[in-house]
């Protein structure tokens, strides 16, 4: 079973809480995303690898902290992905981005590509597979499959909500590819929707 980290940051499950309200309007939703995004973005990166420098500040010479190794590389799952992108560049503003087009076949539910662009030398950089909704994790699973088949091999998993099917799902392809998520809901419906959920991320994003 792949390793789950639930955020259970007060700040997090403030804003969450506000996301679920099917009443939340479409811009209040966009800004709660990004906001989110960016302190689950703070606890997916605590442990990157860092490095000690010498520098002269302004009253002495010290050693500090930064981070080390080639530049991370974040790879939102489009379309619905790309709403937790920027708040994470808020805080890593020098990662790469890698772009993945998937969408889920409505009767199968199967995850069907349509775009993929990532930067070089992913076998080097820590791969963070973003996407709000880890549901029946087919377009998970795809995604990473896509980034292992390029050569990425140090991969986590960040989703706003998931579902156990779907954590289940996606720990039988991917063990090794741990998973962050600010909530772990109750089970999938008979849609493959996430309840309570929030319902369909992207369309509340995007107005669709």
């Amino acid at each position: 079973m792949a390793a789950v980290t639930v955020v259970d940051h007060a700040l997090v499950q403030h804003k969450l809480g506000l996301m679920r309200e099917k009443g939340t309007p479409m811009a209040l939703f966009r800004q709660l995303l990004r906001e989110v995004s960016a302190l689950l973005c703070y606890e997916v990166t605590r442990d990157l690898p860092m490095q000690e420098i010498a520098v002269e500040t302004p009253v002495a010479r010290t050693v500090v902290r930064r981070l080390a190794g080639k530049k991370l590389v974040l790879a939102p799952i489009l379309r619905a992905g790309a709403g937790l992108l920027e708040g994470m560049l808020d805080i890593v503003p020098q990662a790469r981005v890698a772009h993945i087009g998937l969408y889920r076949d409505p009767e199968t539910l199967e995850a069907l590509e349509y775009y993929f662009k990532a930067p070089p030398n992913l076998d080097q950089r820590l791969v963070i597979v973003v996407d709000p909704m880890l549901a029946t994790a087919h377009t998970a699973v795809a995604a990473v499959d896509r980034l292992k088949a390029r050569g990425a091999s140090n991969l986590r998993m960040l989703c706003l909500v998931a579902a156990p099917e779907g954590v289940a799902h996606f720990a039988e392809h991917h063990p090794d590819v741990p998973v962050w998520t600010a909530a772990l809901d109750e089970r999938l419906n008979d849609h493959g929707y996430i309840v309570p959920g929030l319902g369909d991320a992207g369309d509340r994003l995007f107005g669709t």
